[in-house]
């Protein structure tokens, strides 16, 4: 059993060197979402979701009749041409990954069969531009490029031709065609638009199995790719779990007597205090380096003090808000420090425990409120920067208008740079709020009001994020509600995400407050993809609050693989939401029924007169290195096992035979990328190595 989960977990990591997913979802060559334009665009046919306003309408109008184009028939392909710029898709059609282009990939007459674009024949887009444009006479063509034919910024040309220019259509299109492959799109005159789908069934329910007891709010799987993982409670305290083999029978091996690392003389403990987020260093095994965020009181620790949040810079004086329940404005403090194991093992990966002093402190921030302050810490999984979330700070209706707030952190997702330390001297000519430096591409290069440190605002309270496994520039965040909505939203860069004036898909009536409401027309607010009604749950459970959780990226429930899986934190409900079509940034979301197994390993004890396992409260989801996702809840730890086990049918379920104790392929993803093929033998060669390895 042992050389199966180690066979299967080398392959899924070699199928990982495969994938190579690139901006899957609609996003701008500025790397932000399209939005809704409040008024048509006058030259480019792009209504609805666009990426540009009227203002980039004019320039691209302006540009198209400067180039005094010659034939009223090539025209038209280069106004079309133009005009990508504002496809809601353009990120992918101009490649923003790659070398710099001021032409989109036009399609040729080829596309891959899961290329996301519609099924119907793809127009040879490219030949078409240079049979009819190739001895058309053009200022400025954007088809000149540098030398070497590469696909760069244009020359400045006198008026020229394709053909003075490029030697062939096979030159041409060799350097501005490309297919629709299955990680992007491509151009073909028109706007994109993506193959219809019809919506799938949804699954008939979710089998889990208790593995450990234990309230925990954390869980991180070890950065070494073993069955190891971090747990770590809301009091201060970190463990180094050992994980069972899915079909093993076995509960997860912790030992509650020894953690990796106690801060519990450091973390303030209230319910809504504590140890709030745990990060790794993406390059843990080799440095040693992790973070944890957390809040501490500086009326009883000496070493919690730092600026606070309520401050003249964001029009806020502290000595007017008064207490609350029973703690002055700022007597509370989110932190986020640095620890390390080194000189704790010969190597990070095999430390057993942390050293308890903290090498330095990130971020510390005075709470004008005693709720709402997230506390979440991420990696980004491509840009290896640190990303926290923020709430608003607290106070119903976000009384200061935080989260609107450009100069205030509250109410924000933050991304930092933690592998770049400026001076002292730095720090405090640059105003940050810690040890830590700016990423060069953060908003606030465009966004000049916006504070350096922010990726993204207008949060209540995000609670529990996640970056997709299989598609890393998919990062999700649940928002908790004031009083009508639950939301879960798509995070891109300077997304703002409407709180105050919005709560989730609806207007939201502020209370009275010290300070004026931020005009909802005055923001152009991303909207959820998904969520649900304060209504939609039992009200004898509590008020609603949401859970954030993972898309699922295990086969061991295929039939929920690839949906994202967020839940209410009183435990009545679980919801699985599936992107029409893959690749768009739509979401259709339904509940999903839940159980727990008759031969769990830890027995489950369940809701009065209900199937309900009674997990009192869902905390958090966590995820291990084979993509099986767990329930953190305030009655134990349980895992998502095969749906069979609690008697849910799923025809894609591969059922064992009587007596097997093969676990299911749990390490398997979704084969997606233009290396599908590679990707399909190398599974081949590791169903081989699991069977008769």
């Amino acid at each position: 059993m042992g050389s199966i989960h180690f066979l299967t977990s080398v392959c899924f990591l070699i199928l990982l060197q495969f994938l190579d997913p690139c901006f899957a979802l609609p996003l701008c060559t500025d790397s932000r979402a399209p939005f809704t334009s409040n008024s048509s665009l006058d030259f480019c046919p792009y209504n609805g979701a666009t990426c540009c306003n009227s203002a980039q309408d004019l320039l691209l109008k302006q540009q198209f009749e400067s180039m005094n184009i010659s034939d009223s028939s090539c025209a038209p392909l280069l106004k079309s041409i133009l005009c990508a710029r504002c496809d809601p898709f353009s990120a992918q059609l101009f490649r923003i990954d790659e070398v710099p282009r001021q032409v989109p990939v036009l399609c040729n007459s080829t596309i891959s069969p899961n290329s996301p674009q519609s099924k119907q024949e793809i127009t040879n887009f490219c030949s078409q531009v240079w049979t009819t444009c190739l001895n058309t006479s053009m200022l400025n063509s954007p088809f000149a490029t540098g030398l070497q034919g590469r696909v760069g910024a244009p020359t400045s040309s006198n008026i020229t031709s394709l053909t003075e220019i490029w030697q062939s259509q096979t030159d041409f299109c060799d350097a501005f065609g490309g297919s629709s492959d299955d990680n992007s799109v491509c151009f073909d005159g028109s706007p994109v638009h993506l193959t219809s789908v019809e919506t799938p069934t949804p699954p008939n329910g979710m089998c889990l199995e208790k593995i450990g007891n234990g309230s925990y709010i954390n869980m991180v799987a070890h950065p070494d790719g073993s069955n190891r993982a971090f747990f770590s409670n809301q009091q201060g305290k970190i463990w180094l779990a050992t994980i069972p083999q899915q079909g093993s029978g076995g509960t997860m091996q912790i030992d509650q007597e020894s953690p990796f690392l106690d801060l519990t003389d450091e973390v303030h403990f209230d319910t809504q205090f504590g140890m709030l987020g745990l990060a790794f260093h993406p390059q843990f095994s080799e440095n040693g380096r992790f973070f944890a965020s957390f809040n501490c009181d500086k009326s009883t620790n000496p070493n919690c003090g730092g600026r606070c949040a309520c401050n003249s810079d964001v029009n806020c004086d502290p000595s007017k808000l008064g207490s609350d329940n029973g703690a002055q404005p700022c007597q509370y403090q989110s932190v986020i420090a640095e620890y390390s194991v080194n000189d704790t093992a010969s190597q990070p990966s095999s430390a057993k425990s942390a050293r308890p002093l903290e090498i330095r402190r990130i971020l510390t921030m005075g709470l004008p409120f005693t709720s709402h302050h997230g506390g979440q810490i991420l990696f980004g999984p491509k840009d290896g920067y640190l990303y926290f979330m923020m709430g608003d700070g607290g106070g119903t209706g976000d009384p200061l208008n935080f989260a609107q707030n450009k100069k205030s952190l509250l109410g924000k997702i933050l991304r930092l740079d933690v592998d770049n330390i400026p001076s002292a001297a730095d720090i405090l000519q640059l105003g940050l709020w810690g040890n830590y430096s700016i990423p060069d591409d953060n908003p606030f290069v465009e966004d000049k009001e916006l504070e350096k440190e922010i990726w993204a605002l207008g949060f209540r309270n995000p609670w529990r994020c996640s970056f997709d496994s299989l598609r890393p520039s998919y990062f999700v965040c649940a928002d908790v509600g004031q009083d009508l909505y639950e939301e879960v939203d798509l995070i891109t860069k300077d997304g703002n995400y409407g709180w105050r004036d919005y709560e989730g898909p609806y207007t939201y009536a502020t209370p009275n407050s010290p300070v004026g409401n931020t005009s909802a027309i005055a923001i152009t607010p991303i909207f959820p993809v998904m969520g649900y009604n304060h209504s939609e749950v039992n009200s004898n459970q509590g008020s609603a609050s949401i859970t954030g959780g993972y898309f699922y990226r295990s086969m061991t429930d295929p039939c929920i693989n690839g949906r994202y899986l967020y839940a209410d934190l009183y435990a009545s409900s679980i919801w699985t939401g599936f992107e029409i079509p893959i690749n768009s940034g739509n979401f259709s979301s339904s509940k999903v029924s839940f159980t727990c197994a008759n031969d769990s390993p830890i027995s489950c004890t369940f809701a009065p007169n209900s199937q309900l396992p009674a997990l009192s409260y869902i905390f958090s989801f966590g995820q291990d290195n084979n993509n099986d996702v767990y329930l953190l809840t305030n009655s134990g730890v349980y895992r998502i096992v095969r749906p069979s086990r609690c008697k849910y049918t799923c025809a894609k379920e591969i059922v064992e035979s009587p007596g097997s104790n093969s676990p299911p392929p749990s390490t398997g993803v979704v084969l997606q990328g233009r290396y599908t093929v590679a990707m399909a033998f190398i599974s081949v060669l590791c169903l081989l190595f699991v069977n008769f390895g």
